[in-house]
């Protein structure tokens, strides 16, 4: 299988103020082959937003390789990078993000138009997510009406809209409880298994990282595992 991300000793510095600085991340290394879903395992602060971030080219490292499909991410505009993050990679966080004045339907909708779909195709596209995770009935309701659970169940349809190759999640079901995670964590698994997407997904969850097809864990900057 050929890799969708790779990256190869990523080095990444915060300098705060004149004198200090907190080194993050030294020689990081990741791989993601085509179709495989990875967990990110890490002490809180210990790197694993900053390498997430780098990978889906909201960041560049200090030094080290990006390549997403095969292709070298290094050197480019600032627009090219735009357009290879909107078209490889789909993010989710910790918190759903989702915009409060617009439907679900609404907010998986808009990335796709941002894209250049057309509105038709857009919430065609739209409503066959929001099935899949159990939301038709829910798509004309907005942020405020919807629980914590389906409010993520959303961002991960909109996450999905615009097809990406690469999934980054941030803790994706770090923000609910115990039973709704797991109802959360299982949806966005089997939506990713059936559209045969690459993920990285960082978690503290132990159980819910075994069951992804391979764990790898960021300590003192580095993977190792």
């Amino acid at each position: 299988m050929s890799d969708v991300l790779a990256l190869e000793g990523i080095e990444k510095t915060y300098n705060r103020g004149k004198v200090s600085a907190v080194t993050v991340l030294r020689g990081a290394s990741v791989r993601v082959a085509r179709g495989e879903v990875v967990a990110l395992v890490a002490p809180s602060g210990a790197g694993k937003s900053t390498l997430l971030h780098i990978a889906g080219l909201l960041d560049t490292p200090d030094a080290g390789r990006v390549q997403l499909a095969g292709r070298d991410m290094g050197g480019l505009s600032d627009r090219a990078r735009t357009e290879a993050r909107r078209g490889e990679v789909g993010f989710i966080y910790q918190f759903h993000h989702l915009l409060p004045e617009f439907t679900a339907l609404e907010n998986v909708v808009l990335p796709q138009l941002a894209n250049g779909r057309s509105r038709a195709v857009a919430e065609a596209r739209a409503m066959e997510l929001l099935g899949r995770v159990g939301l038709s009935p829910r798509a004309g309701h907005r942020p405020a009406a919807l629980s914590g659970g389906e409010q993520q169940r959303v961002a991960f349809c909109r996450a999905l809209a615009n097809a990406p190759k690469l999934l980054l999640a941030d803790e994706p079901t770090g923000n609910l409880d115990p039973a709704t995670s797991e109802q959360v964590f299982s949806a966005l698994i089997e939506l990713v298994r059936e559209t045969g997407l690459s993920a990285l997904i960082a978690t503290h969850n132990m159980e819910l990282a075994g069951r992804m097809d391979r764990v790898i864990r960021l300590d003192q900057g580095r993977i190792v595992g």
